[in-house]
């Protein structure tokens, strides 16, 4: 069973959820979007938002962590790589974070299609 397909797939599932907690609990910018993301869930639950929009918040939410986790691969890579100050190197660490904030910009703007309306109908 260990080697098998079934066995290396729930090996495989381990390690990302094993990847998932390093994240959260040793990256200061993971944390920062987890808490985030506990905000407009209870937001969501408060609000009572439709189906579709809890779907649109959660690929928001998974998007901007996916991202965020990359970029943190990213640039432990090329930490690695090259330790010392390379142009190079902090040009490939200022893309992923490009990437990053675009997820967070696209993200912003889901929640304001989503929350403006129950805000002004308060």
């Amino acid at each position: 069973m260990k080697d098998s397909f079934l066995g290396k797939r729930i090996r495989g599932g381990g390690y990302a959820l094993k990847g998932a907690w390093l994240l959260v609990r040793n990256e200061p910018s993971i944390q920062v979007q987890f808490a985030i993301s506990i905000v407009v869930t209870v937001a969501g639950f408060y609000f009572d938002i439709t189906r579709n929009e809890w779907m649109f918040q959660c690929i928001a939410v998974g998007m901007v962590m996916s991202a965020e986790g990359l970029n943190t691969a990213i640039e432990a890579i090329a930490d690695f790589v090259h330790p010392d100050f390379h142009q190079k190197i902090g040009h490939i660490k200022d893309v992923a974070a490009g990437a990053v904030c675009i997820a967070a910009f696209i993200a912003i703007i889901i929640g304001c299609i989503i929350y403006i309306p129950y805000l002004q109908a308060l």
